[in-house]
């Protein structure tokens, strides 16, 4: 997850709030569309699988703990 903090926070360098697992990235433009595509490679990349990007939902991206239960914690 540091990882991708890391990444939210080089894309917002003026950014002085703590981005926590409830913390809303979409709301508070963290992650924006023009980076979009690139934020889910990083996603591919940290979690080792593909994402089929037409099957994706904002909802998936709103906060920390919804992408990693939908993208880094393993179904089973």
């Amino acid at each position: 997850m540091e990882e991708i903090i890391n990444w939210i926070r080089s894309k917002n360098p003026d950014l002085q709030t703590e981005i926590t697992g409830d913390t809303d990235l979409i709301e508070s433009r963290l992650i924006a569309s023009v980076s979009f595509l690139e934020f889910v490679a990083l996603l591919e990349e940290v979690s080792g699988e593909p994402i089929d990007v037409g099957s994706l939902d904002v909802s998936d991206f709103r906060t920390l703990d919804r992408i990693s239960a939908k993208f880094l914690i393993p179904v089973g």
